[in-house]
């Protein structure tokens, strides 16, 4: 395993994250997982023997539950916590009432101390936002997020889901003010779906901005269940839950690239397509998450798997997405003024 800075902070943290997604399993999120403790318990034990040091959870999972069994985990196994880097987020609902979800600082604040105490621990290493609120201004939402750094409640910030312009006049506001930054994004990204790399990934790169990539397996598209004909594997979570957004067409092109170099590098699909994630330069960390442990075992697999400079330029060629203004216009003035 090997361990990179989360963005500007001198913090690091390992290239694989665990996901909790999976724990619990109430309401909607039956959909993704049930894991009960015992195999919650398993997964935290394999991640963190593997050499993971990083969990991330959120309050909205599993109606706060995937926090509980993440917290009860840490405890059951005897984990030191200076030894891990714990992130959870806030935004989504959690109760009934006007006031149950959102980025006000009531919420905020009420759902930081529920998140710790469910979590059994006195501090967040980082506290996301877990999506944009526009009935919040952003300013409003920094000054809350900047009181709980200054409380010792939260070590780092960050966001996830947010549009490139939404990122920097939330680092604007904190340069010019003084106050905690934003120091990583929690976004989608895949071979199978680039668009970050569109208008986030120059952000992210300018600001000195880490990148957690969540759903690195387009919901299970690049897990090698999928086929063109339409033949899934029994189970097969887009089965239930048909998600992230997917090209498919173009994802069915990736993968008819990435099935015979797995074979050569007797590694399979899955792990091929994490790997690219972690040859990417912006990429910090990729949240795995798993239903069975032989799933995390696979993923695990991933941090060992490496490419020629040919195949990478292969699997760029396939996925790459069109050109779209101003990229095009941006990347024909950008040769004007090469020395």
């Amino acid at each position: 395993m090997k361990y990179k800075l989360l963005g500007n902070t001198g913090l690091y943290v390992s290239e694989l994250c665990l996901g909790t997604m999976t724990f619990g399993g109430k309401g909607f999120w039956t959909n993704i997982g049930t894991l009960d403790q015992q195999a919650v318990d398993q997964l935290v034990r394999t991640s963190f023997d593997a050499g993971i040091n990083f969990i991330d959870t959120a309050n909205v999972y599993s109606e706060g539950l995937s926090e509980e069994l993440t917290g009860k985990s840490i405890r059951n196994l005897g984990l030191k916590r200076e030894d891990l880097v714990l992130a959870t987020k806030v935004r989504g609902r959690m109760s009934e009432g006007p006031n149950g979800s959102g980025l006000s600082r009531k919420h905020i604040l009420h759902e930081i101390d529920a998140s710790l105490q469910r979590l059994q621990t006195d501090y967040i290493d980082l506290y996301q936002i877990h999506g944009f609120d526009a009935l919040t201004p952003m300013e409003d939402i920094i000054d809350t997020l900047d009181i709980l750094v200054k409380s010792g409640k939260v070590r780092y910030i960050g966001c996830s889901n947010l549009a490139a312009w939404q990122i920097m006049k939330a680092t604007g506001y904190s340069t010019y003010n003084r106050l905690a930054k934003f120091v990583s994004l929690q976004a989608y990204y895949t071979i199978a779906g680039r668009d970050l790399e569109r208008e986030l990934a120059p952000v992210l790169e300018d600001q000195k901005m880490g990148l957690l990539v969540w759903s690195p397996l387009a919901g299970g598209f690049l897990s090698g269940k999928y086929k063109r004909s339409g033949e899934n594997e029994e189970g097969a979570r887009r089965a239930n839950f048909d998600f992230p957004p997917v090209n498919k067409d173009r994802a069915f092109d990736v993968i008819d690239v990435l099935e015979p170099m797995a074979q050569q590098k007797g590694a399979t699909v899955a792990q091929l397509a994490l790997a690219w994630l972690l040859h990417q330069p912006v990429v910090t960390s990729v949240i795995i998450g798993a239903n069975k442990p032989e799933q995390l075992d696979d993923n695990l697999k991933a941090v060992s798997v490496t490419f020629t400079a040919e195949e990478l330029a292969q699997l760029d060629a396939v996925s790459q997405l069109p050109k779209e203004y101003p990229g095009w216009m941006i990347e024909r003035q950008g040769t004007d003024r090469k020395r």
